[in-house]
């Protein structure tokens, strides 16, 4: 795979808008995601990371666990309003596309073409031409950005809410770095809950692996989002109900999975 320059880029944003990395909801896979409740709550697309939040890493197929919750995903947000986006399928060392689409054949929704890969601006421009071409177009803060990875696909998420105000990236990192309190807060300071509009794109992490891969990159990742939570602190009212956004699931009869799973 080729060296992923935006995404080796992040830690110099850092410096302006430590709320760059930090995601809105943190769930072990998206069997945890109420996606009904997403859409009652106006969010109107999604889009998803592929290797180890969907299928295996390099491999095409949805992970069997997954399946009841992938129909739910797509039969609530209707398959046009799903778009993949990997740094794998449909990228630029996809030649041909060949990969995205058998991809896109096997999970049944689109697959993003783009030749920056995650969390470049060219990839977040090209997300928001995607669902602004569509019948019923989508703006950037009604979608939400689901992935595994922090760099990538939690980066990714918080620069959608900036496409607006311009894309420089000192222009960008300022403008975060004075909002209050970043998407969340904007919530806040508004009174409004459960409204995208004030929201913005909801970053959602899956801390959950279905393989191992880049184990110390996730260890880094996890470990800085600690860091920053306690640099910080959380007021409890900035996610006041994001919780009705996660579901409980009910202990399985049997401990045995088809899959190894391996957890945050």
């Amino acid at each position: 795979m080729p060296l992923n320059i935006p995404g080796i880029l992040v830690p110099i944003q850092l410096l302006f808008n430590l709320r760059i990395v930090l995601p809105n909801l943190i769930v072990k896979d998206i069997r945890h995601l109420d996606f009904r409740a997403l859409k009652e709550a106006g969010y109107s697309g999604a889009v998803f990371d592929k290797d180890n939040c969907l299928t295996l890493p390099h491999k095409d197929e949805l992970v069997p666990e997954l399946r009841d919750a992938w129909d739910e995903c797509r039969q609530t947000f209707g398959e046009g309003n799903v778009l993949i986006v990997s740094n794998s399928a449909g990228c630029s060392s996809d030649t041909g596309g060949i990969q995205a689409e058998s991809v896109k054949r096997s999970l049944r929704v689109p697959v993003l073409f783009h030749s920056t890969p995650k969390p470049g601006y060219s990839c977040s421009k090209a997300i928001q031409r995607y669902f602004s071409s569509l019948r019923n177009p989508v703006r950037p803060e009604q979608l939400i950005v689901v992935g595994d990875r922090i760099f990538t696909d939690i980066v990714l998420a918080n620069r959608l809410r900036n496409l607006e105000r311009g894309s420089g990236l000192v222009r960008m990192c300022f403008q975060s770095a004075f909002e209050r309190g970043g998407t969340v807060g904007k919530e806040r300071a508004s009174g409004a809950t459960h409204r995208s509009a004030d929201r913005g794109p909801l970053a959602i992490w899956t801390t959950g692996v279905w393989k191992r891969e880049a184990t110390f990159m996730r260890w880094c990742e996890k470990k800085l989002v600690h860091i920053i939570h306690r640099r910080i602190p959380r007021d409890e009212n900035e996610f006041e109900g994001l919780n009705s956004f996660i579901k409980t699931l009910p202990s399985p009869p049997d401990a045995r999975q088809p899959w190894k799973f391996w957890g945050s």
